[in-house]
């Protein structure tokens, strides 16, 4: 939790003059009791005194009384604003830090957070955290200068009353340590049921067209209903554990509460100073119940705080280091290259092939053949196991990430848009003129509906892209693509929704304003790479056939059947 509490450092000003009003706040309204004492005893019951003083010194000791109270309210105010104020800016700093963080995970590190752990820990974690923050300024300064700057008072008027005090407080103290130490575990079961419902929520909202398409939303809902009372119990477990503390601090309490009028009465001390001691057990009480609250939040804020310090505490930093150059002229090689996500099974195997500059390779391969591994391992998304992927005959590893990167103009599979206009879409931050967006969504076979929108590049996409159909979703991602004419030029599977003549169009584009780009295309169809350099064939992570499209018809079986299947050929 320490390095959380860290991003108070920057507004420790505006936490340490809250803290100083808190304190002067708590020191007022400790001295409410004495001054009413002192009316009860030193006053009222003063028989040396005549009826009018007797007056005017219960108005100024009431006066006084009023001006405590008028501190107390005006200091816990605004302490209590600067809190918020202090807490907020930290959650905003945290929060931007593990976004940041987060984005520069690489994807193995993704894998093993889980996607929707990361949002949870960003979302329902960060607020647990900002509350712990928020409430720990606020009541955890007053509480102990009540507890302690009561005891104190206390023992200055009567040490035998104060001790019934005093005994009370180590006990409500054990209770709250035993109880707080044992829901800290149970409050990290309860975010990863929280990181379960968000996993849930995540799937349904992506797949809901499939889910209605089955007629299967009663299914998920059965299932997303079993997640929320998995939650749910998980959670009762936590908070019955920790609405003890309440019941049994407020127990301890009042039976001292009993002792304390009992020992008064016995001892026959004055009525002033046992309203005094009755006050500054309310006070001690109030301030009990308080810290109880506090070690209930901080439980469950410190189990969001680790889960948060375990993505902050993530290594990114970029790994580079220097391996042997490849001398063979390829713009992209892969030489003996063996992958696997798990480490145990390799997913990719002995890959080892190279097309020269302008050239164009073609990948095809049933679902789960390697074929976006191979983007992956390019991109330098994964590191190979053993063997090496170059670019420009330098390993990419020997790259700086964002050097890698701004070689590439990449459509992925499962690619996203945002909800901006079309020319934000396909800029994408990059500071494209309108000029260099208009020729892309032309070469991407895009123009044609955009022009029909309504603002042409101005037109404003819904959440997702809804307002588009799946091929005009797919033209202004590979337009994206495309937008700042990149060195390579990889379309992962990004024209299956493109009829066959736009797919054609696509092709002829690429080829004729694009030739010094080399273009990696990854397609189930035929077509889309019949004209490539060097066609690939794999099969569960192997090549099985490699050369043009003619030469694969002749030596490579698979190859020859998807031919015959989509095409028509012999």
């Amino acid at each position: 939790m320490k390095k959380t509490l860290g991003y108070l450092k920057p507004y420790g000003g505006t936490v340490a003059l809250g803290l100083v009003l808190k304190f002067a706040g708590a020191v007022a309204e400790l001295f409410l009791p004495l001054l009413l004492e002192y009316i009860i005893d030193d006053v009222a019951q003063n028989n040396a005194l005549d009826y009018d003083k007797k007056i005017n010194m219960v108005v100024i000791l009431g006066c006084a009384m009023l001006g405590c109270a008028i501190v107390a309210l005006a200091g816990n105010i605004i302490a209590n604003r600067l809190t918020v104020k202090s807490s907020g800016n930290m959650t905003h700093d945290l929060r931007y830090d593990l976004f940041a963080r987060t984005s520069y995970l690489n994807s193995r590190q993704v894998d093993e957070f889980g996607v929707p752990s990361l949002i949870s820990r960003l979302t329902s974690d960060s607020y647990y955290v900002n509350q712990m923050v928020a409430r720990t300024l606020r009541l955890g300064v007053r509480a102990p200068i009540l507890i302690l700057g009561g005891i104190v008072l206390a023992f200055s008027r009567d040490a035998v009353l104060a001790c019934v005090l005093l005994g009370c407080v180590p006990l409500v103290g054990l209770i709250i340590f035993i109880i707080t130490k044992r829901s800290v575990p149970l409050y990290f079961g309860v975010q990863k049921k929280q990181d379960e419902m968000v996993r849930r929520t995540q799937e349904n909202v992506t797949g809901v067209r499939v889910i209605r398409a089955l007629s299967k939303s009663a299914y998920e809902c059965e299932k997303f209903d079993g997640t929320v009372k998995d939650l749910a119990a998980q959670e009762f477990r936590a908070n019955k554990l920790m609405s003890l503390s309440n019941p049994l601090a407020t127990l301890v309490l009042n039976l001292g509460l009993v002792v304390l009028i009992a020992v008064g009465a016995v001892r026959g001390n004055s009525p002033g100073i046992v309203l005094a001691f009755l006050q500054y057990f309310v006070i001690i009480l109030n301030a009990m119940i308080a810290l109880s609250k506090i070690f209930v939040v901080i439980s469950r804020g410190s189990a969001s705080s680790s889960r948060i310090e375990s993505v902050l505490a993530a290594d990114v930093s970029e790994h580079t280091g220097e391996y042997p150059a490849d001398d063979s002229g390829c713009k992209l090689r892969f030489k003996g290259v063996n992958f696997s996500y798990n480490g145990v099974e390799n997913n990719v195997r002995d890959f080892d092939f190279g097309i020269r500059p302008g050239q164009t390779l073609g990948i095809i391969g049933a679902t789960g053949s390697g074929k976006s591994t191979l983007v992956n391992l390019l991109m330098r998304f994964y590191d190979v196991n053993s063997g090496q992927v170059f670019i420009d005959g330098k390993d990419v590893r020997e790259y700086p990430l964002e050097e890698l990167r701004k070689k590439f103009g990449a459509a992925f599979q499962n690619d996203f848009l945002m909800a901006a206009s079309v020319r934000e879409n396909v800029d994408y931050g990059r500071g494209l003129d309108d000029e260099a967006i208009i020729r892309a969504l032309e070469d991407a076979q895009a123009s044609e509906f955009v022009n029909g929108l309504e603002g042409g590049i101005s037109f404003n996409l819904a959440q997702k892209a809804a307002n588009l159909s799946g091929g005009q979703k797919q033209r202004l991602l590979i337009a994206r693509a495309l937008a700042g004419k990149p060195e390579i030029i990889v379309l992962d599977d990004s024209s299956s929704a493109l009829d066959y003549a736009t797919d054609a169009k696509l092709r002829k584009a690429l080829a004729e304003g694009y030739p010094d780009s080399t273009k990696v295309i990854i397609a189930q169809r035929i077509s889309s790479i019949k004209s490539a350099d060097l066609i690939i064939v794999l099969d569960d992570g192997e090549i099985i056939g490699a050369g043009t499209h003619e030469e694969l018809k002749e030596t490579c079986g698979e190859y020859a059947l998807i031919y015959a299947t989509q095409m028509g050929g012999e």
